[in-house]
């Protein structure tokens, strides 16, 4: 049953944290996504997946609703982990510059990117009257009228370099406390997370091949952004790979490079996670080295879209047990 015959309008957020080493933290934070002032189930809230981390001590919590409660329920989760996450003692290998570190919100079905800004908005600005200390920076559609990209706002902010938060100049909120740090908070059409790991301990070879397939460099792969890390004894090809809408794609099948999708007519394209894959392989392989695995931080657009419809309708708001959550 798709989510119009349900009635629902569903948006999506993939909450980054920076924390991973602390399950017990980590679930806290999921299951109050979960739950009304007054201590009851939210019925159209459902936490869809929690993917954790530990090198990078790092954890993304898909938490998928209705637009009417997903404010809410972000916010209630973002309450619960500036309680328990303390940036000045932080430790991980990944960039981050707040305890609550992003809060991207996506459209699924029912509604646009444009609505999913102002509800960003609005968290924004609950968040830092709810939580001292805290300080916001926006992007993609919450940030008007520029409508900066993620890209644009953390390489203005040193996101990639800093953890000296004296410097920063927040959007709403106060200079950013030590304890909180900044979080950044915006809207925009899906953006998956997709990592491939080459079987090497050379970071500089990383890095050449994550700039070979990034998006902003010649034959680059159309809407992907790279960074390589270290990662268990090998390198982490790590990328975010962007929704966008292009009149010249037409080609999209499992095997093509691009996969779609579409949210209230419109359509939208990105880069299938098997081609990433394969290039980087190919990359590698060209380097006489091959890769170990790829893992793919969630969903795909239509993958979340359709657990969010089931877990909704069936009322199941931990949904992550059921699916079983990745803690590396």
């Amino acid at each position: 049953m798709s989510s119009s015959r349900l009635g629902l309008r569903l948006a999506v957020c993939l909450l980054n944290i920076s924390e991973a080493r602390r399950k017990y933290i980590v679930e806290n934070v999921a299951k109050a996504a979960l739950l009304e002032k007054n201590g009851q189930k939210h019925p159209e809230v459902s936490v869809l997946n929690i993917f954790s981390d530990q090198e990078y001590n790092r954890s993304v919590i898909t938490i998928a609703a209705s637009v009417a409660e997903l404010g809410n329920s972000i916010l209630a989760a973002c309450l619960e982990a500036f309680q328990s996450i303390d940036m000045e003692v932080q430790e991980g290998i990944h960039p981050c510059l707040g305890a609550v570190d992003l809060i991207p919100i996506y459209p699924l079905s029912g509604i646009g990117v444009e609505e999913c800004g102002a509800v960003a908005r609005s968290l924004a600005e609950n968040l830092v009257q709810g939580v001292p200390g805290c300080s916001v920076f926006l992007f993609g559609e919450a940030d008007l009228p520029e409508k900066r990209t993620l890209v644009q706002r953390r390489k203005q902010l040193g996101w990639f370099t800093r953890r000296d938060f004296s410097a920063l100049k927040p959007d709403l909120g106060v200079a950013p406390a030590r304890r909180c740090g900044l979080t950044g908070i915006g809207a925009s059409p899906y953006v998956m997370n997709c990592n491939v790991t080459i079987d090497s301990q050379d970071l500089a070879l990383g890095k050449e091949i994550a700039s070979a397939i990034r998006g902003s460099n010649v034959n680059g792969l159309k809407g992907v952004q790279t960074m390589a890390f270290p990662h268990e004894g090998k390198i982490e090809i790590a990328c975010n790979v962007e929704s966008f809408e292009d009149q010249e794609v037409t080609e999209t099948s499992e095997g093509s490079q691009y996969m779609a999708y579409s949210v209230l007519g419109d359509h939208f394209y990105y880069v299938s996670p098997h081609y990433i894959e394969a290039q980087v392989k190919k990359l590698a392989s060209d380097r006489g080295i091959g890769t170990t695995g790829r893992a793919l931080i969630g969903f795909t657009p239509q993958e979340c879209k359709n657990c969010a419809e089931y877990a909704i309708k069936e009322g199941i708001g931990e949904f992550w047990k059921i699916r079983r959550g990745i803690f590396m």
